[in-house]
């Protein structure tokens, strides 16, 4: 055979050189010949197709980025959301590039976009309880019969999306899913109405939440999808969809069908004859530890299902439904001697509608083995509030087999417990229903030791018994005897008897020391904090109808509880409530205190009397817990008791914290008290108000709060006081209070108190002594200050020999008078009169003197600082002559005319209930 010749193997290999080398050039050049044009088509194409906002640090044109396709890369790009969500992002990212058709490119002049590549980015995708959601910012193109061919087009062939985290927060569905190291590559031909797009994804973090429960966390996930697409209806249809969550495979079938006003679903998700291993390896993190040392057998089946139009609007919602099975499983943790085995369970569930008072429970069996011992049960229940329950649980467990066999987490047990409990009916507490019961729950030779405390619980022993054989409140009978248990080497023992809880029969002993600090340790939970210490020998025996009559001979509730240290929290106090010492007596229906001893916050108090009604108080919610006390405080902090309520905004959830803010609420008084209170306190702190040597009588009362008959010191005078206080609701309170001060100083009651400021806010510069008769009701906000326009009222306030400098109406009369001695007046002694009500202060006629002059004012001033006075200057020597003036503007720019025709300023109502001023209130009965 002929060797070709060497000339013409230099020529081919020039033509490949040649060949090879415009390819490069072109792949250089090209980026430089059309950057301008590919540039402003694309942010032509932006602003005309998207309806949010978008920026970017700056447009590359390469072959290079994403070789061989020709891509614009823009850097640092962030686009906003559609409303209502304009100002939250919905896509921030270090880069996105668009891949360019190069034949259209060259022969067309067109810019067709056929790839997009999205990289290191946040996708977060909003949905709102109404289901508006943030990623509506495509406009759709308007039928037109003319199209200009050199527009720009999308017709993606690929989208590909590197390192991201995706978060999807739908409020209406309340699902979040956030997941992070989220990879995709999704290729089809989409530029077509109807397609197919192949997905490949892979997630190196997935957390999905269904209203507020967390169902995984920090799961790893790939996928390879084939999802039918219709872009003329924007469905999906998923028709082959393999999952792999961990190791556990899950087939994922359905459709998705975005509506103009929520969605159409039908989705099923099953995961059939999988390895029991696989289904604990997608559980959270906790039992992917807790596996590596566990050996687990069996299989098992799981399907979940979600079919159904979600429109919040129209309130419908797709039925949820969810099985379970085991079959023959196994489980033996770090080679226990004894393992689990002959596990069986079948657990379905249905939610129809999403509606949770539709939820049936269908846990038709569980089973297990621990060698001779035994767990079996079937719980049926149907409904939420009233829910139908058919339940049967018996138990035969030596509690230390079971511990090792499962691997209990941070806990040591020990002991026998069996239990045989069946129930069968409604629960229905308002219709005095109850599921006819019979159980029994026997513990012997209990232990419990926890890592969070050295010493155990031990030597528990209980018998508890639960029967109900008509299926009625008052059939129902529990009865623990008995109850016992030792920690730290002191004994605790209860004897509990509770009957017909219609009119509950009780008979309750306890005796014994409980350190609460120590014990609470060992279940100790990180948040939350326990302490202190009771010293219990206390029985209680009787009726709850002889309690509520007052047939106290027939109780036998005696005696003494000692506590120290002890926290108690309650729904309407921001801070615990901590009782330093304290005795307790009880006798009959009384509980006495002797030299009880608490704090609440910087506040200290100390209490000698009783309550009353103790029993049925504890054992009822709408008894009316009665006492009487002598209570003495060196210092009270009124602000401590006014509520703090800390709202944690989670939505939109970004990588930064979430924003937390806190909001104010009234001093909540609860209703079912009626305590008494001869009260002393050293100091009282309110806002700004500095009280001493309050005394008084407090009474708390159906939700309201009476100070009668009290004194104090406020700015060195005298003041007395009552007071009429209670909640309309968590934001809004009522008070009502009638005060009489004799001669304080006006100047310090400026700088000292911060409602003097506001209120008289022209007496900045004033001097002198001041005494007010006032009585004025209205409505407290949130942060316990007035709203203006529901205050009603009135009363004198008296000046005396008082300094009214630098009022700035008085100055301004001055100038347009010319009599320089109204600037700075000096009042000898003035009673000024006045009335509230619809955000106006109404000023009676008063008269006074100053050098020689005698003016006489009256008129109307609002809480904003509006002025509608009338002034006669009375000329000397007997003001029998006069100059009308009429004053208007605000207290900071009054306006000074002659003449007499004002114009009323404007009345702002309160639309609401304002409670009558104590001076208007009828007597009755002397009380």
């Amino acid at each position: 055979m002929k060797k070709p010749s060497k000339s013409i193997i230099i020529r081919i290999l020039k033509w490949i050189g040649i060949s090879i080398s415009s390819i490069l050039a072109l792949l250089f050049i090209l980026p430089i010949l059309f950057p301008g044009k590919i540039a402003e088509e694309v942010k032509a194409f932006a602003n005309k197709k998207l309806n949010g906002e978008l920026d970017f640090k700056e447009a590359n044109l390469s072959f290079f980025n994403h070789f061989p396709s020709l891509t614009l890369t823009l850097t640092d790009l962030s686009l906003k959301g559609s409303a209502p969500y304009k100002k939250e992002t919905l896509l921030s990212a270090e880069e996105v590039a668009f891949g360019i058709d190069l034949s259209s490119l060259l022969f067309d002049k067109k810019v067709n976009i056929d790839k997009i590549y999205i990289s290191d980015a946040l996708i977060n995708v909003l949905v709102n309880e109404k289901g508006e959601a943030n990623y509506n910012v495509y406009i759709s193109e308007e039928k037109t019969t003319v199209k200009d061919s050199s527009e720009t087009a999308l017709r993606l062939e690929k989208i590909a999306i590197e390192n991201t985290h995706l978060v999807y927060n739908d409020k209406s569905a309340k699902i979040l899913i956030d997941a992070k190291g989220f990879n995709y590559v999704g290729n089809g031909d989409l530029d077509k109405s109807i397609f197919d797009l192949y997905t490949k994804a892979k997630i190196e973090s997935f957390d999905f939440t269904y209203d507020g429960e967390q169902y995984l966390k920090n799961k790893k996930v790939n996928a390879n999808l084939i999802t039918k697409i219709n872009t003329n209806s924007l469905a999906f249809v998923f028709e082959q969809n393999n999952l792999k969550i961990n190791k556990l495979p899950v087939e994922f079938k359905g459709k998705f069908d975005f509506l103009s006003n929520g969605y159409d679903m039908d989705f099923s998700v099953k995961s059939e004859d999988s390895h029991l291993s696989e289904f604990f390896s997608a559980l959270p993190p906790q039992y992917v530890t807790w596996l590596d040392k566990s050996k687990v057998k069996g299989k098992t089946d799981l399907s979940m299902s979600l079919k159904g139009k979600y429109i919040a609007s129209q309130n419908l919602k797709p039925n949820l439904a969810f099985n379970m099975k085991i079959r023959e499983g196994y489980v033996n943790y770090n080679e226990a001697p004894v393992s689990a085995s002959n596990i069986f369970l079948n657990f379905d569930t249905k939610l129809p509608s999403l509606d949770t008072e539709q939820l049936t429970v269908n846990l038709d069996s569980i089973f297990f083995n621990l060698d001779k011992d035994y767990v079996k049960a079937i719980v049926k229940t149907k409904g939420l509030t009233t829910p139908n329950v058919d339940a049967r649980i018996e138990t035969k467990v030596n509690l230390a087999t079971l511990n090792r066999t499962f691997g209990l987490q941070n806990m040591e047990l020990r002991g026998t417990l069996n239990t045989n409990i069946r129930a069968l009916g409604v629960y229905d507490k308002k219709n005095n229903k109850i599921p006819v019961t019979d159980g029994k729950i026997e513990m012997k030779n209990g232990y419990i030791k926890t890592d969070y405390y050295p010493n155990p619980i031990q030597n528990i022993n209980v018998v508890a018994k639960v029967i109900d054989k008509k299926g009625s409140l008052d059939d129902l009978k529990i009865n623990i005897t008995p109850a016992s248990f030792d920690f730290e080497g002191k004994p605790i023992y209860v004897n509990a008897m509770v009957e017909d809880f219609q009119n509950i029969k009780y008979d309750i002993k306890a005796k014994g020391e409980l350190d609460l600090g120590k014990i609470y340790k060992v279940f100790s939970q990180k948040g939350l904090d326990l302490d202190g210490y009771i010293n219990a020998d206390v029985s209680f025996k009787g009726t709850q109808s002889d309690a509520m009559n007052g047939n106290y001979a027939k109780l036998q509730n005696k005696g003494t509880l000692l506590l120290r240290d002890i926290k108690t929290h309650s729904e309407y106090l921001p801070k615990p409530f901590i009782i330093r010492d304290g005795t307790f007596v009880f006798n009959q229906d009384k509980m006495n205190f002797n030299e009880f001893k608490a704090t609440y916050g910087e506040s200290d108090f100390k209490m000698n009397g009783f309550l009353q009604n103790v029993i049925d108080f504890v054992l009822t919610d709408k008894a009316i817990l009665k006492g009487n006390f002598n209570l003495q405080s060196d210092f009270i902090n009124v602000d401590e008791f006014m509520t703090k309520q800390t709202v944690t905004i989670d939505y939109p959830p970004l990588s930064a914290p979430d924003e937390v803010k806190t909001e104010s609420t009234v001093i909540v008084i609860p209703p079912n008290f009626n305590l008494e209170f001869n009260a002393i306190a050293n100091k009282v702190n309110f806002e700004d108000l500095k009280l001493e040597n309050l005394k008084g009588k407090m009474n708390i009362n159906k939700g309201q709060l009476t100070l009668k008959n009290s004194a104090f010191d406020l700015i060195g005078a005298n003041v007395k006081m009552d007071i009429v206080y209670g909640s309309q609701s968590p934001e809004k309170a009522f008070f009502d209070f009638k005060v009489n001060a004799k001669d304080f100083d006006i100047k310090r009651a400026y700088n000292e108190v911060k409602m003097f400021r506001e209120i008289a806010s022209a007496a900045e510069s004033a001097e002198g002594i001041v005494s007010l008769d006032y009585n004025v009701a209205g409505i407290l906000d949130g942060n316990m200050m007035p709203i203006y326009p529901s205050l009603t009222g009135g009363g004198t306030l008296s000046v005396k020999n008082v300094k009214m400098k630098g009022f700035k109406m008085f100055g301004t009369v001055s100038k347009k008078t010319g009599k320089d001695a109204i600037a700075n007046p000096d009042l000898s002694k003035v009673d000024i009169k006045t009335k509230i009500k619809n955000n106006i202060i109404t000023i009676e006629r008063f008269k006074f003197k100053v050098a020689g002059f005698r003016p006489r004012i009256e008129g109307t001033t609002s809480f904003d600082g509006k002025l509608n006075i009338k002034m006669r200057l009375g000329l000397p020597p007997f003001g029998l002559l006069g100059i009308p003036l009429k004053i208007t503007g605000t207290q900071d720019n009054p306006k000074v005319q002659l003449g007499k025709q004002t114009e009323d300023l404007e009345e702002t109502e309160y639309d609401g209930e304002v409670p009558t001023p104590l001076q208007n209130q009828p007597a009755t009965d002397g009380k």
